[in-house]
Formats: structure tokens, sequence, C-alpha cells
């Protein structure tokens, strides 16, 4: 396997970046969709995303999109200072420490553009993500009790937040 980089999305990662996209909600474990949506959505995503300067970024594993860690922030007055982290990563590249590089680079990117509180949803089941996140510094705020059911099983979803350090 060769090396993986970390480097903020581009217009030429969209296909690589929705294949992964893909891959991963099919696993129907990790993402609320089971799977992407059509390239042309995915390419309004991420074009809309590098216009609001949003803090995207992608594990290259060469040319391929190997994982990505997005946090999304609304414009709506009284919230733009809180952000949405989603991330995702091919199951070859998983518990290499690449998610938490994502995470980081992600969160160190949104925290110099202004944002002083990050929040996530997490599936009670995803036990290797609760962990990365709570080594990041995420607290559980709250527990949807089985709030998703799929192919015949509950799972409750968490969330969780991190406030920027220096505004706590």
């Amino acid at each position: 396997m060769s090396q993986v980089t970390i480097s903020p999305i581009r217009a030429h990662h969209i296909k690589s970046f929705r294949d992964t996209l893909d891959a991963v909600a099919r696993e129907k474990k990790y993402l609320a969709f089971v799977e992407a949506p059509p390239l042309e959505a995915v390419r309004q995503f991420v074009l809309d995303n590098l216009r609001r300067d949003i803090s995207q970024f992608v594990a290259m594993d060469g040319k391929r999109v190997a994982g990505w860690c997005d946090i999304l922030w609304p414009e709506l007055p009284g919230f733009t200072h809180c952000g949405r982290l989603g991330m995702g990563l091919l199951p070859a590249w998983r518990g290499q420490g690449i998610g938490r590089r994502l995470a980081q680079t992600c969160l160190a990117d949104a925290w110099h553009k202004g944002l002083t509180r990050v929040e996530l949803d997490v599936y009670a089941s995803n036990l290797p993500a609760i962990r990365l996140y709570e080594t990041l510094g995420f607290r559980l705020e709250g527990r949807k009790v089985n709030a998703r059911f799929l192919d015949g099983v509950y799972d409750d979803i968490l969330f969780m937040a991190l406030v920027k350090p220096d505004k706590i």
C-alpha cells in the first residue's frame, strides 16, 4: 500500500470522493444513507463547500480518495460558530491512524476559520469511532434510543460535541 496524504478536497477529487462515499454507505454501518447520492449532487455539494470555504479534507492513496472528513456549518444567525463533523474511511485504511489525522486536520482548519463548537452523530454500535472521538476530546451530550432500524436491527444514535479548548 502506498503512503496516504491528507489534503483539502478539490474539484478533481469529486468522482473518487463519491466512489468512496458510496463504498462506505453501502456497508450500512456508519452513515445515515445506504448509497451515495448521484454524482451531480455530490459535485454540487463539494463545489458549494469549496465556494463557502468549508473545512473538507480527503485522505489520498495516490489518486484515489481513501477517506474524508468535513465540518459543515450553517449560515443561520446564532449558529455560525458551530459545525457538524462527518467522516468516513475505506475498510483497508481503518485502524492505522488515518481517521485521526483527517479529523485533527479538519478540526484545526475549522478552529482557524472561527468555529468554536463541533458536533457529530455516531451510531452506538460504532465503538472504534466513539473511541476516536473521545480521544479527540468529544463528549457525549445525548442518546436517541432505537433511532435507526435497518436490516432488522435497532441502533441508538449518540450526540457528541467538542468545544474549542480556549472557549470552555
